[in-house]
């Protein structure tokens, strides 16, 4: 019986946990748009960083130089744009 506790015990911290380590993190990310690669869905911010960007938004409509705050999750070690507002 002790034994049976000692393994639901473990499996109980284990799989909560496990679950939290594997999920995305949304982060923050502002600057000005240095690059637009249409073809490849990215943009490059002035401080360097690259974000790919979902089919949902309009790159055509983003231009170098505009001020923008955008959140992003790491998503297979690529940064994926979640949501972007652009400040003129």
């Amino acid at each position: 019986m002790q034994m049976f506790k000692r393994i639901f015990i473990a499996a109980a911290i284990a799989v909560p946990m496990a679950l939290v380590g594997g999920a995305a993190h949304a982060a923050e990310d502002e600057g000005k748009i240095a690059r637009v690669d249409v073809a490849n869905l990215t943009i490059t911010l002035d401080n360097g960083n690259t974000y790919k960007l979902s089919g949902e938004f309009d790159v055509e409509a983003l231009v170098v130089g505009t001020e923008v705050v955008l959140a992003y999750d790491t998503i297979e070690g690529e940064k994926t744009v979640t949501d972007l507002v652009t400040y003129e």
